[in-house]
């Protein structure tokens, strides 16, 4: 027999929707804030010439890891626009707080004190976001403005104003970025940062997939090895759905207590899992730091730079052995960080004994997280090895047998990920609105009785 919770998912509809005024609010902020992100990506810094800046993007750096960084910010590097670094800056910011509150013990005490903690490393997470935006923004000026091509140079006048005002409005637009993604998450539907990246992903799409047929087209791409690779992509997307959905449930029974003349109590529920339970967090992490040391090393001149740099960003270019290796270890690494961050084995079984709760077979306690750490270690292991795969075997096609464009799995991933996790809090604002609906019905059968 389904429960009400199921019975009230099923009533949700599209008359269900028209009702819930708050929910629409909540999306149409979110769809103005994701366009006036991507209105700002078309802003170009001034003293830049873009269709220059476009000529040596096209000849050699739209291949390589500058490639990867303008499909993360959406062509905005392309375009040398005021939004030119996204929000990898803050997501860089937020890795180094992360792993400082797993090292320092005052940064530790900091995530255990509560909201008045947590604000204080949201404080020091935007400190840091503007010192690594002012770093790759200097970076990223002094590489443009080395940049000459055909028709001349990048920047007409290198000036030290031209420098100051690049780095000034290159810092104020990843800040507004910042803020923007904030208020997405405060007001709007979704979370805020993630929704940014997956609109710049997502914007960059139908020009890769015409840019795949026009090549098919013209013969340089077989007609059967595009179909080959559409059906890869559909595979990985269903792939990644199942990956994500899927959870290990972990049985919790509750004892009988004897109230007044009766017996009540005794009910079992479950405790679930995911399988993959720190998300697309990994792969964002691991691309963010790729990303860090290259921003402004891969812009500037080849020559400028010492022997043994160049003999290292060459290993590190995305495809080479290095490259996978880091990537690897990176996802792996930050899969199991961030699930320790997420779910604390401790925490849930001390939550379990106080409210009587206990896994069958299992002592509560300390022998319950021991048993929740286990479970919880051997799901990370298969998650990390379903992340790494999916990442992974994009940029070996694209080596092995020249995919003309970037579709890394980093990207799908994100795009599949934050579609569910979108549709997911639609469907938790529709339950709630249903669930308010049937209280004030309640509420004026009581008062008419």
């Amino acid at each position: 027999m389904a429960s009400a919770a199921e019975r009230l998912a099923s009533n949700v509809n599209f008359s269900s929707f028209g009702k819930a005024k708050e929910l629409q609010q909540r999306i149409l902020f979110t769809l103005g804030a994701l366009v006036v992100y991507r209105l700002g990506t078309y802003i170009p810094i001034p003293g830049v010439d873009s269709s220059v800046l476009s000529e040596i993007f096209d000849q050699g750096g739209g291949a390589g890891i500058i490639g990867m960084f303008d499909m993360f910010s959406g062509g905005a590097l392309g375009r040398m626009s005021i939004f030119a670094l996204n929000i990898m800056p803050y997501i860089s910011a937020s890795i180094i707080v992360q792993l400082l509150t797993a090292v320092v013990p005052s940064f530790e005490q900091m995530k255990k004190d509560g909201e008045a903690g947590r604000k204080k490393l949201n404080q020091y997470t935007r400190y840091g976001t503007v010192v690594l935006a002012a770093v790759q923004a200097i970076g990223l000026s002094s590489g443009v403005a080395s940049f000459a091509g055909p028709n001349g140079p990048a920047v007409a006048d290198p000036s030290m104003f031209f420098y100051v005002s690049t780095v000034v409005t290159i810092v104020g637009g990843t800040m507004f970025l910042m803020w923007l993604g904030e208020q997405i998450t405060a007001r709007g539907i979704g979370n805020g940062i993630s929704l940014i990246i997956f609109a710049g992903i997502v914007a960059n799409l139908p020009q890769a997939l015409a840019q795949l047929f026009e090549l098919s087209r013209q013969g340089a791409m077989s007609a059967a090895f595009l179909l080959l690779l559409l059906a890869i992509i559909i595979g990985v997307i269903v792939f990644v759905v199942f990956m994500e959905r899927a959870q290990r449930r972990i049985i919790v029974q509750y004892p009988k207590r004897q109230t007044g003349n009766r017996m009540v109590g005794g009910e079992s529920s479950h405790l679930p899992l995911k399988l993959n339970t720190a998300g697309v967090i990994p792969p964002i992490f691991a691309s963010s730091l790729l990303l860090l040391p290259a921003t402004f090393q891969s812009l500037g001149s080849a020559s400028s730079m010492p022997g043994w740099l160049q003999s290292v960003m060459a290993y590190m270019a995305p495809g080479q052995p290095l490259y996978l290796a880091v990537y690897l270890f990176l996802i792996v690494f930050f899969c199991f960080f961030y699930t320790s961050i997420v779910f604390n084995p401790e925490e849930t079984a001390d939550n379990l004994r106080k409210h009587g709760g206990f896994v069958p077979g299992i002592r509560p306690g300390k022998n319950t997280a021991h048993y929740l750490e286990y479970v919880l270690e051997r799901l990370t292991v298969v998650g990390a090895a379903y992340l790494a795969g999916v990442c992974l075997l994009p940029e070996l096609l694209r080596t092995q047998y020249a995919v003309p464009f970037y579709f890394g799995g980093t990207s799908l991933l994100i795009v599949v990920s934050v579609t569910m996790d979108t549709v997911a809090q639609i469907q938790s604002h529709l339950l709630a609105h249903q669930y308010e609906g049937l209280v004030k019905r309640q509420k004026l059968r009581g008062r008419r009785r």
